[in-house]
């Protein structure tokens, strides 16, 4: 059986460092973490992408920056920009997506990920646009997991 390809977001990698004193956020970080370590076990794929490097480039907290650039050592690929992903990120900007979450998206896309996995409340609410990928927050990741 092969093994599955994730793709997880900024929001999802930043999940960590947000207020954990939420019950959501704490929540979502634990499943993160448990999806991360199955990654680590290499029970699942990780796939990394331009998108990722831009936006964690930016990060202003030094050490969460650091911490979430080693995953792509750990990932098995890494996308880079192409026109086709350029193209299906303009479509999907034009459905309401912000620019940054469609080049996620349409990175995971053309990588032939099976999951998206994001807890941007944004994406997740959109999701039903985007055909050619499962879009699942990490809590619904694990409950669905079981059935795989």
């Amino acid at each position: 059986m092969k093994r599955l390809k994730l793709y997880l977001d900024n929001c999802c990698f930043n999940r960590p460092y947000d207020d954990q004193k939420q019950e959501k956020i704490y929540i979502e970080t634990e499943a993160k973490l448990f999806i991360q370590n199955k990654i680590k076990n290499g029970e699942y794929d990780l796939v990394w992408s331009f998108i990722l490097d831009y936006e964690n480039s930016a990060n202003p907290d030094i050490e969460a920056m650091r911490s979430i650039q080693m995953w792509k050592n750990i990932a098995t690929e890494t996308v880079t920009i192409t026109d086709s992903i350029r193209e299906y990120a303009n479509v999907l900007h034009n459905q309401g997506f912000g620019v940054k979450d469609s080049l996620h998206i349409s990175s995971a896309v053309y990588s032939g990920v099976d999951f998206l996995i994001t807890v941007d409340k944004g994406i997740l609410k959109r999701k039903n646009l985007v055909q050619d990928l499962q879009i699942i927050n990490p809590m619904d990741f694990i409950s669905m997991e079981e059935d795989l």
